[in-house]
């Protein structure tokens, strides 16, 4: 089933389909973003399409703007993996899916192209709205994966979501949080990867200018500031 999207909000959204799905175990409480991380978009399309990667995702967002839908929002798609999220292993059921093209770490991690964006934006904005999510519930897939995946890395323009209400801000450090683990997992994350994949992660969220791994003054600070928001 694809979805009409674009009846609330005027994005023309092609139906792709992909076969790559199943029936979801649990509500619709999170947006997780990718990176394609492939050489090119038609690349990243044809293997989420493709049965036999068992790999798909419910939206892709081409660099131009065009959005494609490969996966009923009812469905559950394949793009998480081996994931956690405030303690839900399940993240493809729990989960929105939405590729971005672009090449990642492994092609020179480029820029996102402003109209990609200004379309991520609307999409993210209009599925918020059909599942009544707030900011708090758009997370990259790092954050669910630390150790494992990296996208949408350090260059994605996660203040211009949070300026339009799309994820949240990066609040405005305070004391250090005394205890590292403790603050990660009251955040979402899950510590099984070990701490310092954790902290990386965290970093590449939310001081990407310095993804280091190491729980710094500046770190502990922000980690303690979106703690006490959880």
């Amino acid at each position: 089933m694809i979805l009409d999207v674009g009846a609330a909000t005027g994005l023309d959204v092609i139906a792709a389909p992909s076969p790559n799905f199943n029936d979801r175990k649990t509500p619709v409480s999170l947006i997780l973003l990718h990176y394609t991380g492939m050489e090119s978009g038609a690349v990243a399309i044809e293997r989420l399409r493709d049965r036999e990667a068992q790999v798909s995702a419910h939206y892709v967002v081409r660099e131009d703007g065009r959005i494609l839908q490969l996966v009923g929002e009812d469905k559950r798609a394949w793009h998480a993996g081996l994931a956690s999220w405030r303690g839900e292993s399940d993240v493809n059921s729990a989960s929105i899916g939405i590729e971005i093209v672009n090449g990642g770490h492994d092609f020179a991690l480029p820029a996102y192209p402003a109209i990609q964006i200004d379309r991520l934006i609307t999409l993210v904005a209009d599925v918020m709205k059909r599942h009544g999510l707030g900011a708090e519930c758009v997370i990259g897939h790092s954050d669910v994966a630390p150790g494992r995946k990296q996208d949408p890395g350090e260059h994605f323009p996660w203040g211009r979501l949070a300026a339009a209400g799309c994820a949240l801000a990066t609040p405005r450090a305070g004391e250090p949080v005394a205890d590292v683990g403790s603050g990660l997992e009251a955040i979402g994350y899950a510590l099984d990867p070990g701490l310092d994949a954790v902290i990386e992660a965290f970093q590449r969220r939310w001081r990407p200018a310095c993804v280091d791994g190491n729980a710094d003054r500046e770190t502990r600070a922000l980690i303690a500031a979106l703690a006490d928001r959880s």
